[in-house]
C-alpha cells in the first residue's frame, strides 16, 4: 500500500536523507523533497496541459505539465507517475513507457496559499493519443498544445503557470533536439 500523505526528502543529489508529511514538506521555508512532472505528447507533437484545480493547496488555477506529483518513499519513480496519470485524468499510460529525461531543483513560495514548493523534481515524458477525463478536483481544464506555443506563452504571462513548468519544458523540448 502506498503512503500518499508522506514525501521522500532528498539531499540536492536526489540521496534519499529521510521522510516527513506532505504538508510538513510544504510549510515555509520548504523542505526538499523528491518530485516527478510527467508531459505527455500526441503523435502531432503537441503536449497536453492542465489548469490545476481552484481547489489545490499549491498555486491553485496554474496551467502546468501534463501531471505532477510525489512518489511515496521507495515507491519506483515510473509506477508512481502511472499511477497518478490515471487517478488524476484517467490516462492509462503504461510505467515502462514513460522515460525520464532530466531532473532539476527549484524552490518557490506560492503567495495565495503560504506554501512554498522545494523540489527535486524529475522531468517524465511518454505518448498518449487521446484525451483525459480529468478529476475536477485535480483539473478545472485542459488542452493540447504545441510546445512553441507554450514556451511563448509561460514567457508573456509567467504567473498564469505554475513555476515549475519553465524547468520541465526546457528539459523536454531540449532533449528533442
Amino acid at each position: 500500500m502506498v503512503n500518499r500523505t508522506v514525501v521522500e526528502l532528498v539531499d540536492q543529489a536526489g540521496t534519499p536523507v529521510g521522510a516527513c508529511p506532505v504538508a510538513q514538506a510544504h510549510a515555509p521555508p520548504g523542505r526538499l523533497h523528491r518530485a516527478f512532472s510527467v508531459l505527455l505528447f500526441d503523435a502531432d507533437g503537441r503536449v497536453l496541459v492542465q489548469r490545476r484545480a481552484l481547489t489545490k493547496g499549491r498555486f491553485p488555477g496554474r496551467w502546468t505539465n501534463t501531471c505532477c506529483s510525489h512518489p511515496a518513499p521507495g515507491e519506483d519513480l515510473l509506477a508512481a507517475a502511472s499511477r497518478r496519470l490515471d487517478e488524476e485524468l484517467a490516462l492509462r499510460v503504461a510505467a515502462d513507457s514513460l522515460r525520464e529525461l532530466g531532473r532539476f531543483t527549484y524552490r518557490a513560495a506560492d503567495p495565495g496559499t503560504g506554501t512554498v514548493e522545494h523540489e527535486y523534481d524529475h522531468v517524465l515524458v511518454g505518448r498518449h493519443d487521446g484525451d483525459p477525463v480529468p478529476l475536477a478536483s485535480e483539473v478545472d481544464d485542459w488542452r493540447w498544445v504545441r510546445p512553441d506555443r507554450l514556451l511563448a506563452d509561460l514567457a508573456a504571462e509567467p504567473d498564469r503557470h505554475s513555476p515549475w513548468l519553465d524547468g520541465v519544458l526546457r528539459i523536454a523540448v531540449g532533449s528533442a533536439q
